[in-house]
This record gives C-alpha cells, structure tokens and sequence, in this order.
C-alpha cells in the first residue's frame, strides 16, 4: 500500500509466527532498541507499515494462498486441475483435518496481522508519551492509529469468519458459542499468549468498537496521490457497515451503509472501466468505486514473493496458481495443444458457467479450413493457423450469447472462454486464442476455462519473475450497494432493497445505474441467470448479484457460512478437483475452519475449545 514503501521493517517486537510463539524480546540489539524508539513520526510509521504489508508480503494471505486457495477452493469459484496436494485437496472438497497446512498458514497471518497492529499501539503510546512535542504529532499520531485500528479490526473479521463457530441472528442466537482469543495488548510474557476462544459477540464487539474508533480518528483525512492506498473513515465505515450485516444489526447496518453511499464521494465505476478493472491496468487503480484496495506493483526482483523471507517485494504471486492456458506451438496437433502461462493449478469451476446463464456443450474441434497440410510452409501449423479450431457454430453461438447479453456480461469479466479470448504469449509479441486449462488430465470431460479476474494476461508470469500486477479490491462500493439491499429487504424496505440490487445489476448490462432498464429484477424472488435447478441463486436476485458481482473476491465463502446454504451448494457443485473428488459436507463441521492443531498443542487455553466435528 503506501504507494512507493519499498521495504518492510522488521522490529523485534514483531514476528512472522503464531502469536503463541512470541518470546518476551527477540530484536538484536544493535537495531531498534525499545527504550528509545520510535523517536520520530518516521519512525513510528515504519511499524504501521507493517499492518499493510502484512496482507501480501509472504504466502499465508493475498501474497499466495487466500484468493487462490482458501477462498476460491472453499466456495468453488475453482476447480483443482490435479490432486498431487493432500491439504489443497482438502479445501476444493470442504473436508478440513486439523493439521491442514492452509488452515494453519491463514491462522498464522491474521494473527501476525492482529500482532503488528497492538504493536502498532504500544508504539504509539510511547511515542507520545517520550517524544511527542505538539498539536500537530499528537494529530498524526491519531490518524495513524486509525489506520491500525483498522487492520486490527480487518484481521480479526476476516479469523471470525474463518474460524468462528457461528454467526450472530438478530434473535442473538449465536451470541453464545466460541469466536477466536482476543489479543489487544502486546504480549510481555509466554502467559500473555495463552488466551482461551472469546465468544462470538466478544469478538464482534471489538471489531465494531475498532471500526468505530477508526472511523473517528480518520473523519475528514484526505490522502495525497503517494498515500492514496491509505485506510480512511469510508474504508472503515464499509466495513462497519459490513459487521452489522454480518450480525443481523439490520438498522445500524442501514445507517452506516447509507452514509458511505451518501457521502464518501463514491460511485459505482461505468462498465467500460469495469469490464478490465481487474487485471492491471494503471488508470483503473483506487477509482472511483474503491474503499480500500491492495496495491500490487510488478516489482520483478528475484521471483515474486518468495524473495526474501519476508518477501520485500511490493507485489502478489498468486497469479501463478490460477494462470491461464493458451495455445501452444508443439504437440501431435501443432497449435491445437496447450501450455499455461503460470503454473495452472486452478480453472474456473464447469457449474459456475451455468449461474452466470451459459448454457451451450462442451465445444468440439474441426479441422482448420485454413490449414494446407503443409506444416512446412510459413504460418501453418501454428498458433496463428493451428491444425484444428473450435466447430464454427460453436463460436458464432459463443459470440452471440455475448453480443446478445444472453449470459450475464460479469462472466467474462471473471474468465476467459478458450478459442474466443486472446492472452499475450510467452514473450507478449502476441496475442494467442486461450485454451483449456492444460494441468486437466481428463480434458474431455470439462470446459476448462481460464479465470480472468486479478491475473496477469499480457504474458506469461514467469517474464515477470512470478509477480502479478493487478491491485486487489477488499472493500468496494458495489458490495456496499448489496450490503445496504440486505439490510433493507430484512427490515421491510423492499422496494429500496430492489432498487440496490438494480443498481448493480444494470452497471453489468452498461446502462444507466440510476434509471429502469429492460433488464431489471422485478421483485426479490424475480428469475435469474442461474440456472433452473440452482436452488440458491435461480430466484433470489440477491445473492445471485453477490456471487456474480463480488466472484472470486473473497465474498462467497463468507456468504455460504453466515447464510448456511453450504449442504446446496457443496451438491450443486459436487466435485472440487479434476478427478471427480466429491465434495463432502457436515452441517455439524463445514461451516467453520478447524482451530489449528498446532495452536491447540501451543496454547493450553483452546485445548479443549475446539470446533464441533474436528
């Protein structure tokens, strides 16, 4: 974030382990000594910077795993192209051990996360008790804890959804059972570490207060161009607002979501924009419907993030995992073949081109009219003229489901259809057709498509020494137009509920958000693009707009598990990966993330706190 922050300061009050690992003081003392440090402003913004650059800067969160795996596996946006991964196969069929690697990494990181922010705190309070001199250093003080505030806040949203035995009902059902330990102070001791599972309500108080107390201390700040990935009092009050649903605080939800809307100066990005705000391109980072976004910079020293430990590079490498396919040169059927530009490990789940209203076979190839035979003569038997081409029909049907708006236009926001998108090659001389997922062993049993969404499509990822490019939304207007439908449609205020959801909707189809348009829902249960048979998406325009407006953003899973509709979806989908592995699925278990062996063995306060199931 912090546009131009071009390294990562490691303190020693800070660590990149679990929280329960913390030993009373670890820093060489020949670096920052705590009795006289942060002497400067300077200085204490190097421990904010790491509230930051937490969220990317290794492979437990945005860096690798969250978005690629936990995420999109969990909910199915993926599909695995290949089960060589016991713990990955795990995620894509909701069926989590206890030791599962990436349930443990992602604990790890939001609490590294939760660390550097009461870090962050203690920083500051000696800060302005040793060497704050005027108005001016208290004020920068404050803004700067309200930033901490909220990643505080963030990071333990994002373990409560996780790892959170329930979600609150405005019955308060759920009030009761377990949430995630709280830790608000840094800890001085191996005792300090060892705090039991708080309750949910616990646990959404304090994101609330954080939030709160964020929003307070940001009110009014404007960022300059070189800051603009900064937290600001509408980042906070999107999330806010976001809590409230989340806890079925229907009216306080309304208030805080009709504010941002109101009032930040937001605004929902026209489609020409929309259509590739996904994928790079400067002009379209921190625009005008973003509340707070992950900056990414191709930074291409070593190979991505896994250069240094932590990684210095201001940059994601997640791009490797859901890269897509093209055409390739070699193969028994020259241009006919496939070779990925990452590795490829993930494609876009077959059943999600029914919600988002494709409804055409599998594609068949035809041998290429253009091609002579001659394979040697100049151009044939290539990429440009490849041996054998997708079944003309098939295209010109492919194209006028696009042309038509016959599918839903979000689809092709989200992915890349084989034989009618283009990607750049190996060196991005050209443009090549996209192919199947190549990692697919049984390519005739899928469609294979590539995703879309956050990858590097120029060319390969490794011209770029495994880093991506594309700026990831955390928090954007869109979602907030959703949230604030929610809660009016929970509140009796249908017709504005509707009105929000239209919203959204008529951004997808390129037409005047604020006007009626010939593709609005025309009631909450109106018919959707999703399927006949799509229990949850065909007649609820809600969460069809959630999951085909927020796809692959790291919204769906979150959504399944406070709405527990994961039994339909887990038979809706039914397989994770390649082979056919079924997706398994408990009510009693499937809703929650295991407490991760490794900290139940650490920390003797959950060893009996456990999830139901595990």
């Amino acid at each position: 974030m912090l546009k131009k922050i071009t390294a990562i300061f490691i303190i020693g009050l800070t660590c990149i382990t679990s929280c329960t690992k913390d030993p009373v003081d670890v820093h060489p003392v020949d670096v920052n000594n705590t009795g006289n440090y942060p002497a400067t402003l300077t200085d204490l913004s190097s421990f904010l910077t790491s509230c930051y650059t937490n969220l990317r800067k290794d492979f437990f969160l945005y860096g690798f795993d969250l978005l690629t795996k936990e995420f999109a596996c969990s909910e199915h946006a993926a599909c695995l192209a290949y089960n060589a991964e016991q713990d990955w196969n795990e995620l894509a069929t909701n069926n989590l051990s206890v030791y599962n690697l990436y349930a443990g990494r992602l604990w790890t990181g939001l609490y590294t996360g939760v660390k550097n922010a009461n870090v962050f705190f203690e920083r500051a309070n000696f800060y302005e008790q040793t060497y704050a001199k005027s108005a001016a250093d208290s004020q920068a003080v404050d803004q700067m804890r309200g930033q901490a505030y909220f990643f505080r806040a963030f990071y333990y949203f994002d373990l409560e959804c996780f790892y959170g035995e329930s979600y609150i009902k405005k019955s308060g059902d759920g009030a009761d059972k377990l949430g995630v330990p709280i830790y608000t102070e840094l800890a001085k001791s191996l005792d300090d570490t060892h705090h039991p599972r708080a309750t949910t309500r616990e646990v959404w108080d304090l994101i609330i207060s954080d939030l709160k107390t964020s929003a307070q201390l940001l009110k009014g700040v404007q960022w300059d161009e070189n800051d603009k990935g900064r937290a600001t009092e509408w980042s906070a009050k999107a999330l806010l607002g976001k809590a409230y649903v989340f806890t079925e605080n229907w009216d306080s939800a309304k208030t805080v979501l009709k504010d941002v809307i109101d009032n930040s100066g937001k605004s929902l990005m026209p489609f020409s924009k929309y259509k590739d705000a996904f994928n790079g391109n400067p002009a379209n980072e921190f625009n005008e419907e973003s509340l707070f976004e992950l900056n990414v910079e191709r930074v291409t020293d070593g190979y991505g993030i896994f250069t240094g430990t932590p990684s210095t590079n201001l940059t994601t490498s997640a791009g490797l995992l859901w890269a897509p396919s093209i055409l390739a040169y070699d193969g028994e059927e020259k241009g006919s073949g496939s070779d990925e530009l990452g590795y490829g490990n993930i494609f876009f789940h077959d059943k999600n081109l029914q919600r988002f209203g494709f409804n055409l076979p599998q594609y068949s190839l035809i041998i290429n009219p253009k091609f002579t035979g001659d394979t040697t003569k100049p151009g044939t038997g290539t990429r440009a003229v490849p041996v054998r081409i997708m079944d003309t029909n098939y295209y010109q049907q492919s194209v006028a489901l696009r042309a038509n708006k016959t599918t839903d236009p979000r689809l092709y926001v989200c992915a890349l259809q084989p034989w009618l998108d283009t990607c750049g090659n190996f060196d991005g001389s050209q443009k090549v057709p996209v192919s199947k997922c190549n990692n697919i062993g049984n390519q005739n049993d899928f469609y294979g498509w590539s995703f879309k969404k956050f990858t590097t499509m120029d060319k390969s990822m490794s011209a770029y020494n495994g880093c991506d490019a594309a700026n990831i939304y955390i928090l954007r207007l869109a979602d907030v137009y959703l949230l604030y439908a929610e809660a009016c449609m929970n509140s009796g205020d249908n017709d504005i509920a509707l009105e929000y959801i239209n919203k959204v909707h008529r951004r997808a189809y390129d037409v005047p958000v604020n006007s009626s348009s010939i593709y609005d829902y025309t009631s909450l249960t109106a018919r959707t693009k999703a399927a006949p048979d799509d229990v949850d998406l065909a007649f609820n325009p809600l969460r069809y707009e959630r999951h085909a407006e927020l796809f692959a953003e790291g919204d769906w899973w979150f959504d399944i598990c406070r709405w527990r509709i994961g039994v339909n979806e887990a038979a809706y989908y039914n397989i994770g990966i390649s082979d056919n592995s079924v997706v398994q699925w408990s009510d009693n278990r499937s809703y929650s993330f295991p407490i991760p062996g490794n900290e139940i063995s650490a920390n003797p306060a959950v060893a009996n706190q456990q999830n139901p199931g595990y």
